[in-house]
């Protein structure tokens, strides 16, 4: 074997090396990436309030998730979603308002098996806007509570469904 063999030999096993530390080096930070964004969403379970989404009654789901607070109506929130629906498995809604410094927004169906069905929280300075796909069981109001400025406004739109989606 000549000298200049035995260099290139080396080298290549230098790179091999090389790339094997990189290899593992990268698949370490993949999996503390991995594992940290695992247990973020655990954290934020804990935040949730499941007397108010386990809650089978309408009233009762209504005082649990915002206890001691008064809703006023509000013109200044609009739900979009169609008067009539053949599916309830599946209905499109659309909540929009103009209301300031939105700090959340939550959605009831009141007849519902468990009429909470989502609430979306922003941080500042974001629209006043949400898009969801709900699941209906029957025709009832479908309820938008918005928390602005620490205050709470609502407003409801009935919603004829054909055929159920919670069963």
């Amino acid at each position: 074997m000549s000298l200049s063999s035995k260099k290139d030999s080396s080298k290549h096993g230098k790179q091999i090396n090389m790339l094997r530390r990189d290899t593992l080096r990268y698949l370490a930070m993949g999996s503390i990436t991995l594992i940290s964004g695992l247990l973020k969403p655990i954290s934020v379970l804990a935040k949730w309030n499941k007397a108010a989404f386990s809650s089978v009654d309408f009233d009762e789901a209504i005082v649990a998730y915002f206890p001691g607070q008064e809703i006023d109506e509000s013109e200044q929130i609009n739900i979009g979603v169609h008067s009539i629906v053949e599916d309830g498995a599946v209905v499109p809604v659309k909540v929009k308002t103009d209301l300031p410094n939105i700090e959340s927004i939550t959605i009831f169906v009141e007849n519902n098996p468990n009429p909470l069905i989502a609430s979306f929280n922003f941080t500042t300075n974001c629209v006043g806007f949400i898009s969801t796909r709900i699941k209906m069981q029957n025709s009832s109001n479908i309820i938008a509570v918005v928390k602005s400025e620490g205050a709470l406004f609502s407003t409801r739109k009935f919603i004829e469904v054909h055929e159920g989606g919670c069963g």
